[in-house]
């Protein structure tokens, strides 16, 4: 018997649509794609954090699938789960002057079936529509890459970001265990995942050095993105309207 395989869809064959899961059934779907999407995942398994946020989803309208997720940690909730999910890998002591306005996202999962369709871009659409409603100004989030060549590439794409958009420095954060990129060559090429480019390409600021992630092989990337650059629909016509 020959098992189905899932098929890329057809272009022109979907529209996309970001809200927050307010059905089990979307929230199973999260985490489930989450699962899959997170290095050497295997079957959904709920952390600290879970129970204390909100799941951000885009579905595609057409086949009513959950094609993209993130998690969404806001203030009070940050304090009820004891703390952030980035502060594994960074030291955030001096955004506490942020944190009644800052929201966090745990990391962005896609359908591979969907990479290259704008799926993030309707992702950052729906987290600026959040921000909006709920009267937040930042989002704190982190984006990994591979660095299995010893971290030449991962050197060089935060060489490249930060002569993009660096941060003020008191909105900086602290690796724990921090990628000796100056040690590194900074002149490889570079092919920055579509996470990196699509937060840059909509404000984000790298707002620190990356952490090694030993374990899994990955360079993290601490990125902090204020509402007020951020380069999406949204955004521009809440801030237009405020003006």
């Amino acid at each position: 018997m020959r098992m189905a395989t899932a098929r890329k869809p057809q272009a022109g064959t979907h529209r996309f649509e970001a809200e927050v899961a307010r059905r089990w059934d979307l929230v199973t779907r999260a985490q489930r794609l989450r699962s899959r999407s997170l290095p050497g995942a295997g079957p959904f398994e709920e952390d600290r954090f879970d129970a204390h946020c909100e799941h951000l989803v885009v579905r595609d309208l057409v086949s009513d699938e959950v094609v993209a997720a993130c998690r969404v940690l806001a203030p009070r909730d940050a304090l009820r789960s004891g703390g952030y999910f980035s502060a594994a890998d960074f030291d955030l002591a001096l955004l506490i002057v942020l944190r009644e306005r800052m929201v966090e996202i745990d990391r962005p999962c896609v359908d591979p079936r969907y990479r290259g369709a704008p799926v993030l871009s309707h992702l950052l659409s729906g987290l600026a529509r959040y921000l909006i409603e709920n009267r937040f100004d930042y989002v704190l989030g982190t984006v990994e890459m591979d660095a299995l060549d010893g971290g030449h590439v991962a050197a060089s794409t935060y060489r490249e970001a930060c002569a993009r958009a660096l941060s003020p420095e008191d909105y900086r954060v602290f690796p724990r265990h921090r990628l000796a990129h100056e040690s590194l060559s900074a002149t490889r090429p570079v092919n920055s995942s579509e996470a990196i480019n699509g937060f840059l390409d909509r404000g984000a600021w790298v707002c620190g050095e990356p952490a090694l992630d030993a374990w899994h092989g990955r360079a993290v990337f601490p990125l902090l993105t204020p509402l007020a650059r951020m380069h999406v629909r949204d955004a521009r016509q809440f801030l237009a309207r405020a003006g």
